[in-house]
């Protein structure tokens, strides 16, 4: 039997200031098939903030969180950023210090892109299993693109953000189900080069379009199927019996590719969030999830399927069960 993981609270954090989509800066830098590609993502604006860095949103959302459930996690998770502000550092213990949480178990999990919630939720499973001591344990993650530019062409539009998930054994959200899959094969299919760059010209750039948009792709939609197909066997399900399917937020264009791929709707959640925030990084599918709760997509005693994807390459699923109550509460 799978150890037992649910989601007791999920809190998002943003910025207050906010920049449309039209008003990037780097768009004047780029060829105009490009900008049409840009402006073609589905996205409206993005939160937006140089007063914060990736730590700070982060502290912010689980600070709210703390203080709204008064919870005392026993362990603090931190998924790491993709440009820490410093070498040599502890974003993880930074964090520790700026929640008071002096007795947690801290330490980073990633190494994904978006898809680093998924073993960031293993291993808070796990924690919890071995544990019979630990009650709680809180994931944390500030979404700061890793270049002053936002736009990662053709994929999506960057936002500032932060997001706390509180988890345990029990609670109004359970983790039925996790599925997860990598190629190493496109481990450096988009990268930064940084060393004897200013930050300011740094770029994230693709090493090879093609690969992303066809192989990748191609890729993508097999492992998706075929993972989609063996989370629903071993639950005994079918896709009749998910009530709403999550994804992360990337475009409009790859909302279609999964629903597609997979003859599913996604709610139409992900396409609003997607319009206000643009792509959170690991933090996307769980404010979608959580908007569809408090939006009615997601009824009590329903399940959904949650898929994510990143281009290193990964892939995960997870099935989960939306038990009612405090589910419906989303601080944000």
């Amino acid at each position: 039997m799978t150890a037992a993981l649910a989601v007791r609270a999920v809190t998002d954090f943003w910025p207050d200031r906010a920049t449309a989509l039209a008003d990037l800066p780097e768009l004047a830098e780029l060829s105009e098939d490009r900008r049409q590609t840009c402006l073609g993502l589905g996205i409206d604006r993005v939160r937006a903030d140089p007063r914060y860095d990736a730590v700070e949103l982060a502290a912010s959302a689980a600070g709210k969180l703390l203080a709204e459930t008064g919870a005392t996690p026993g362990a603090l998770l931190v998924i790491g950023s993709r440009a820490p502000e410093r070498l040599m550092s502890s974003e993880a213990t930074r964090l520790q210090a700026l929640l008071g949480l002096t007795d947690a178990l801290t330490f980073s999990v990633g190494g994904l892109g978006c898809v680093s919630l998924t073993p960031a939720l293993l291993t808070a499973r796990g924690l919890l299993a071995a544990d019979p001591g630990l009650e709680q344990v809180l994931v944390v993650h500030g979404s700061k693109p890793p270049t002053p530019r936002r736009y990662r062409h053709p994929v999506t539009v960057s936002g500032d953000g932060g997001q706390a998930v509180l988890l345990s054994r029990t609670g109004p959200v359970r983790v039925l189900d996790v599925v997860q899959a990598t190629n190493g094969h496109y481990w450096d299919l988009y990268t930064v080069d940084f060393r004897d760059r200013a930050p300011e010209d740094w770029s994230e750039e693709c090493a090879d379009l093609r690969r992303y948009s066809f192989q990748l792709a191609l890729e993508g939609r097999t492992r998706l199927r075929e993972m989609y197909r063996e989370l629903l066997d071993r639950n005994g399900m079918t896709a009749a019996d998910v009530t709403c399917h999550v994804s992360q937020n990337l475009s409009a264009g790859a909302f279609r590719f999964t629903e597609e791929a997979l003859g599913v709707r996604l709610s139409p959640v992900c396409a609003r969030n997607l319009a206000s925030y643009g792509h959170l990084g690991p933090n996307d599918v769980l404010l979608n999830l959580y908007t569809a709760i408090a939006e009615g997509d997601l009824p009590a005693g329903s399940r959904a399927v949650v898929f994510n994807a990143s281009p290193v390459a990964a892939w995960s699923l997870l099935l989960v069960e939306h038990g009612g109550g405090e589910a419906e509460t989303h601080y944000l």
